[in-house]
């Protein structure tokens, strides 16, 4: 009954509105775009009947251009297509700004997962001081990347922002004029965003989205169980910050880059201080609580503008003295207001969101062998001698003395000490190292310290290994092992308060090991972590550097989290978003706030609602293992096929990302010209799947799997595990998502191609196999059967972006062919590959 209430309020909400708005969008002025509102349906019919009846995209293009128009030349004929992509890029906006606004009236408070359904849970089954217990001490922390998924420049996010409050208010001359703004915004970047541009862009959103957000969620918290703060941290939901300190790949990303945005971060919290505290100073206007609170307004002031220093204790013990007056002489009036305030202050601090530094393993130890050969001479040194002697080097190495990465790295340690001044300890407290395989990789930081002239009650950063690869993974065990045995390293966490986080990279393991594979092994990598972690005595924090899609380790969240079982730790619930999951999970105050509620009540309901479906029984265990070994063998078998790298390098977008000056660092980590697998990024690997509508990072192998098994007799064992196992099950849910976003008669014509013909048929193979097993398996008639708003979203993002992957691929047929303005074409594909992502946003 809910499920076709929701869907009837879908109808009319999103898919009217649509029509409506898009009608009234057809009929607007734009430059040289007059008719497109009236060409574009028929070259989606075209499209649509088409790659059904087996035709190329050239023929369904070529067929649109002879039978719409009167157009001769391929000049004329290029201006079209740019044109309609233009076009289509400003429906996907609408239809965005629509979806959003619509978003409180499809959720309701008392939906799964939110903080009110935890509550009447815990108060039906008398659970409600084990909820308190655990709010005592569990956090969420949610750490913005500056990965570039996202395509739309600050100037079209404002417009979307505005657009959809004028949306929810059905104010049609406002929705018009924004519109006509749109039409006539540019939606490309000239140049590519430096790392300070994309920083200052997630910025914008920390101050007016998540300031208010995370402080209304605290608020609802403590109103929902009871105001005590005996059970409640406001430290609960925190912020991470990646853009500015992750320096893994991007040579854009320098000391003195981590430094003004540890600036940015400060400066904005202020900000927000200052202003809320406007509004608080409306309400308490009184005598003795409005001087104490002016004096504070006049030090934020100061810290703003004269970059004067000013820590979190000190404006706290403002609102403090200014609390007290007001409860003894004023009868505790609009005390509230004061408790808001206060409460957002202990939550954001100084620092507004803890800045991380990143980095390659690979590159610490270029900087450790020239400090080395620097210091002491002799290139020839093992490890073991290099380490031991720069750990009890007395002296302090000179950045000066150094070049490029090393001189910066140096530089970017001997600063943490006034970043933490300045923002507060919370406001960088962590180094990650990407490619952790190795005791080394860990140790090599903390030398950085030393020889940066830091004691080691100095040194206030936890050191995070991430570990990414399949041999990462595998390594993670002996590694921590090794680091928790290690005398220098013991003591230093036990200055942490014995506490370790370890980073697992889903979007790279994914890309390394195959879906199922990669899955399984960050799951059995946790619960050997966990494990070896409680017998050191140490509170192991995971964090989980997960992407959009299911193939980058998104799709649904709070089920993932949800299905993890008591072999896990599960302390925090900490993971990465970036990208247009920024925008479209927690990108205005209503869906941040649902989501964040989303991933906390997650990780309680893990320890106050113990479920048998959530811990895997060992024959559970013994069959993923089996399925995620054959599915493993297949995926690898095709990263091995000699057409594999050609056919991404030839047939996909995979080289056009680098020319989308969407993000600040390169598409590929290395310098050389040659594309080895190894060097690919996981954004446009995943992306260039996407973009052909093959999504096989998401699925490939796993089909395979079941099937295998099914074939010996065994597909009941599989259904058992389906039912039995909270964690297979979102497994096979998430990788559906990545098959219902799939569209294989796009690229039919390939199965023709003298190179590529029998590559994409192991691909519709695999894709045939994997959903015919899974609806199977899961009784479904169609995929994504039972999540109907995502399944309904997705259907019409597709119909909308359905020309564009005809332009798309036509131009790339072009390429292929080496015919007409080869430029030309090769600039309608990445103009083409903005639509298409943005139009994916709900990946996640």
């Amino acid at each position: 009954m809910i499920h076709d209430q929701r869907e009837e309020k879908f109808r009319q909400i999103v898919e009217n509105k649509f029509q409506i708005y898009n009608s009234l969008f057809m009929s607007l002025p734009y430059d040289k775009m007059t008719n497109i509102g009236m060409l574009l349906p028929f070259l989606c019919e075209e499209s649509r009947d088409g790659y059904q009846k087996g035709k190329t995209p050239v023929e369904i293009v070529e067929e649109f251009f002879t039978s719409h128009t009167d157009l001769q030349t391929e000049e004329q004929k290029l201006e079209l297509l740019f044109k309609i992509i233009q076009y289509i890029e400003r429906q996907v906006v609408l239809f965005d700004s629509i979806e959003d606004a619509a978003f409180p009236s499809l959720h309701s408070e008392s939906d799964n997962g939110t903080i009110t359904n935890l509550y009447e849970r815990a108060y039906h089954d008398h659970k409600l001081e084990k909820v308190r217990e655990k709010l005592k001490d569990f956090t969420v922390k949610v750490v913005f990347t500056a990965h570039p998924t996202q395509f739309y420049p600050s100037s079209v996010q404002r417009i979307i922002h505005d657009l959809r409050h004028a949306i929810s208010s059905d104010s049609i001359t406002n929705i018009d004029m924004l519109l006509q703004q749109l039409g006539k915004t540019p939606f490309v970047n000239k140049e590519k965003p430096t790392p300070i541009d994309e920083a200052l862009s997630i910025i914008h959103y920390l101050r007016y989205v998540y300031y208010d957000s995370i402080g209304e969620l605290f608020d609802k918290i403590k109103k929902i169980f009871g105001n005590s703060h005996d059970y409640l941290h406001e430290d609960i939901i925190q912020l991470g910050f990646w853009p500015g300190g992750d320096r893994d790949g991007n040579p854009f990303v320098t000391a003195e880059v981590t430094k003004r945005v540890s600036e940015e971060l400060r400066s904005a919290i202020l900000k927000s201080y200052y202003a809320n505290l406007k509004d608080v100073r409306r309400r308490l206007s009184f005598r003795g609580v409005s001087e104490v609170l002016g004096k504070l307004s006049a030090e934020l002031y100061s810290a703003i503008f004269r970059n004067e220093k000013l820590s979190s204790e000190n404006i706290l013990k403002h609102l403090n003295e200014a609390e007290e007056i007001l409860v003894k002489e004023h009868n505790s009036l609009f005390l509230e207001v004061l408790t808001n305030f206060k409460d957002r202050v202990k939550i954001f601090g100084t620092h507004f969101a803890a800045l991380d530094i990143r980095q390659d393993s690979r590159i610490h130890q270029q900087v450790i062998d020239d400090v080395f050969a620097k210091l002491f001479g002799n290139i020839d040194a093992d490890y073991s001698e290099k380490y031991n002697k720069l750990i009890e080097y007395s002296g302090k190495a000179v950045a000066d003395d150094f070049e490029d990465i090393v001189k910066d790295t140096l530089i970017n340690v001997q600063q943490i000490r006034e970043i933490q001044d300045f923002n507060g300890i919370r406001g960088m407290n962590r180094y990650i190292i990407s490619n952790s395989d190795a005791v080394k990789d860990v140790m090599n930081v903390y030398t950085f310290f030393k020889i940066s002239g830091y004691q080691d009650d100095e040194i206030n950063m936890d050191i995070v290994p991430l570990f990414e690869t399949m041999e990462g993974l595998a390594n993670a065990e002996n590694v921590m092992l090794d680091l928790y045995q290690n005398p220098i390293y013991k003591k230093h966490l036990q200055r942490r308060g014995n506490q370790q986080t370890i980073m697992l990279g889903f979007s790279d393991g994914t890309k390394d090991g195959g879906y199922l594979k990669a899955n399984w092994e960050i799951y059995k990598a946790k619960e050997v972590l966990t494990k070896i972690s409680e017998e050191n005595g140490i509170k192991v924090v995971f964090f989980d550097g997960r992407g959009g899609p299911p193939a980058r380790g998104g799709g649904k969240t709070h089920d993932f989290y949800a299905s993890q079982g008591k072999t896990i730790a599960n302390n925090k619930i900490e993971l990465t978003i970036q990208g247009q999951t920024i925008t479209s999970i927690f990108g205005n105050k209503e869906q941040a706030k649902y989501n964040f509620e989303q991933l906390l009540t997650a990780g309680i309901e893990n320890d106050v609602f113990k479920n048998s479906k959530k811990d895997l029984t060992e024959n559970e265990r013994k069959l993923i293992i089996e399925l995620a070994e054959i599915s493993y063998k297949k995926y690898s078998d095709l990263k091995a096929h000699p057409m594999f790298v050609p056919y991404l390098q030839e047939m996909s977008t995979l080289e056009y990302y680098g020319k989308t000056n969407i993000g600040s660092r390169p598409s590929k980590r290395g310098g050389g010209d040659e594309l080895k697998f190894e060097d690919l990024r996981a954004i446009p690997f995943v992306g260039s799947w996407s973009q052909l509508k093959q999504n096989v990072p998401g699925f490939f192998g796993f089909g395979f799997a079941m099937q295998q098994l099914k074939e010996q007799g065994r597909f009941d064992e599989i259904k058992n595990l389906y039912r039995g196992s909270d964690f297979f099950k979102t497994l096979v849910l998430n990788s559906m998502m990545s098959m219902n976003k799939s569209y294989f008669p796009l690229t039919y014509y390939i199965k023709d191609n003298a190179k590529f013909g029998d590559f994409w048929q192991i691909l519709f193979e695999e894709f045939t196999i994997s959903k015919d097993i899974m609806l199977e398996l899961t009784g479904f008639k169609i995929l994504q059967q039972e999540d109907f708003l995502s399944r309904k979203s997705v259907k019409i993002r597709e119909k909308i972006v359905l020309p564009l992957l005809s332009i798309q691929q036509y131009a790339l047929m072009k390429i292929q062919k080496g015919e007409g303005n080869i430029e030309a074409y090769k600039k309608l594909v990445t103009r083409s590959l903005f639509g298409n992502i943005n139009a994916s946003r709900n990946s996640a």
